[in-house]
């Protein structure tokens, strides 16, 4: 049996996945900050009522592109936060799909909050995308 991916093992795979998105995708992306940790922060598990940090594989920190103005002087970019054990352990719970699949799946989802879109509504396009 072989090792985990690592932090960096799955960072790689996540830009391997964004940069196979289509162009314009990732032209309306703009400047969004890409990092893989293995579980979020106790307190961002808070602020989001989830107690158990298997429960969240990613998330979109930021104002999304709906809600910015030019007036914005927002000195913190936008970031995206793939969590590494929680994607790992739904990887091998599920066994249906490939690991660079999972992360694609869950960095287009985090994307789609920077978009300004809701989980119905990413849910929704994945759905008519199948």
């Amino acid at each position: 049996m072989g090792r985990a991916p690592s932090l960096d093992d799955l960072a790689e795979i996540a830009e391997r996945a964004f940069a196979e998105l289509p162009e314009g995708f990732r032209r309306l992306a703009g400047e969004v900050v890409f990092r893989v940790d293995d579980f979020p922060e106790p307190e961002v598990l808070a602020e989001l009522g989830i107690e158990d940090a298997f429960e969240l594989t990613g998330l979109y920190q930021g104002v999304d592109l709906s809600r910015r103005s030019v007036l914005d002087g927002s000195a913190h970019p936008s970031r995206v936060f793939l969590y590494r054990r929680p994607i790992l352990d739904e990887w091998a719970e599920r066994g249906d799909v490939t690991l660079e699949e999972l992360v694609t799946h869950v960095l287009v989802h985090e994307i789609g909050h920077h978009f300004g879109l809701s989980d119905d509504d990413i849910d929704a396009i994945e759905d008519a995308a199948e």
